[in-house]
């Protein structure tokens, strides 16, 4: 109990920072007013769409779906906002404990290093959870007065696509974030390399050679488009839910051996 304690108060300290200034209330109002952006944008093309489509149903056009068009597309729009907020909400994590000095406060304590990483990944990851949610109330809308309704799975099964893939930008940030006592590096570092992980993506080609399946298969979209579908394949989950766990490996043992030099 005194272990989920403490990570509870690393919670709650990272949530006072966060909306103690404006990083939060920034980062919450960036990702709503693009969410909504996409929605609208593309929930105004498909009504379009099948106005037109409607007009030509004697001509057998093929059914429209809100899940495939509107639903799944402003989530895979969102994964790509997702790379550019989210390593400016986790280069502050270690980097900004070291410039003031707060670090070596935390190293003093009764915390582990386990609790001092997962206090500070799930503090950003609930942050971002909350980004989410304030995102979803567009599909409520949709749901709500859709006179044909979406399915459930799909959208169910995106959203967990989307905070896998918001969890893996958030591990790899809190990774780079325990390296330097720079902020802006920190951020960099977390962008550029998330950008690294998803161009990886590209190479997944038909004529591509095993070589490089092998290496699109890091790519990090390459494993939420079936997601976003409504399928959900083991090997998907597994690839981010491992991805995340070597994230914060590595930002655990960063901290262990800053710790011991101290």
């Amino acid at each position: 109990m005194s272990a989920l304690r403490n990570i509870g108060y690393l919670i709650e300290k990272e949530w006072r920072h966060y909306f103690g200034g404006p990083i939060a209330y920034v980062a919450v109002a960036i990702w709503t007013l693009l969410f909504g952006f996409f929605y609208y944008a593309i929930f105004n093309g498909f009504v379009e769409y099948s106005v037109r489509a409607g007009a030509q149903m004697e001509f057998g056009a093929p059914k429209l779906s809100l899940n495939e068009i509107v639903i799944a597309t402003v989530l895979r729009n969102m994964t790509v906002v997702a790379l550019f907020i989210l390593p400016m909400l986790t280069m502050r994590l270690f980097a900004e404990e070291k410039r003031q000095g707060t670090i070596e406060l935390l190293a003093t304590s009764p915390l582990t290093d386990f609790q001092l990483v997962m206090g500070k990944f799930l503090g950003a990851l609930s942050l971002y959870v909350t980004m989410m949610l304030a995102g979803f109330v567009n599909f409520v809308l949709m749901w709500a007065y859709a006179t044909s309704k979406p399915e459930w799975r799909p959208l169910l099964t995106g959203a967990v696509g989307l905070l896998l893939v918001g969890g893996t930008f958030i591990a790899l940030g809190l990774f780079l974030s325990t390296l330097t006592r720079n902020q802006i590096i920190a951020g960099i570092l977390g962008f550029g390399l998330g950008l690294v992980f998803w161009i990886l993506s590209w190479f997944d080609q038909p004529t591509a050679s095993p070589l490089m399946k092998a290496i699109a298969y890091a790519g990090i979209t390459n494993h939420v488009e079936d997601l976003l579908k409504g399928v959900v394949a083991l090997k998907d989950v597994v690839f981010y839910l491992s991805f995340i766990t070597f994230g914060l490996f590595l930002a655990h043992q960063s901290v262990e051996s800053q710790r011991w030099r101290a």
